[in-house]
C-alpha cells in the first residue's frame, strides 16, 4: 500500500471553516474515487506557524497504479476547487510513501 500525505499551513482566519469542509466535502469526494481505503485527518501538536495551524491529511492508497490512476483522472479538479476556495490562506506539499509494514498493538 501507498501512504500519500497532503501536509497543509492554513491561515488562522478560516481554518473552522476550512476543517468542517475538508470533513464533510473534500475528504469524502476523494474517498468517493475508489482509489483509496481510508483517510486519517491529524493536526500537527506543535504546528502553529505564523497566524496558522498545520495538518497532515494521510490517504492509504490500495496501490501505486491507483494512486496514479487518481491522481491522473481526479486530482486537479479536487485541488483546483481547493485553491478557488481558500486561495491565499494556505500552503500546501505533498509526499508519497511505501508502507513497508504496518505494526499494531492488539490488547
Amino acid at each position: 500500500m501507498i501512504l500519500y500525505n497532503v501536509t497543509i499551513s492554513i491561515d488562522q482566519s478560516c481554518e473552522e471553516e476550512w476543517l468542517r469542509w475538508m470533513q464533510d466535502n473534500h475528504i469524502p469526494d476523494v474517498i468517493q474515487t475508489g482509489s483509496f481505503k481510508e483517510c486519517k485527518l491529524c493536526r500537527l501538536i506543535d504546528g502553529e506557524e505564523k497566524g496558522g495551524k498545520t495538518y497532515a491529511v494521510m490517504y492509504t492508497a490500495y496501490t501505486q497504479e491507483g494512486l496514479d490512476h487518481y491522481k491522473s483522472k481526479y486530482s486537479e479538479s479536487l485541488q483546483n476547487e481547493h485553491n478557488a476556495k481558500f486561495q491565499g490562506k494556505f500552503a500546501a506539499f505533498r509526499t508519497e510513501l511505501n508502507i513497508l509494514k504496518e505494526f499494531s498493538h492488539e490488547g
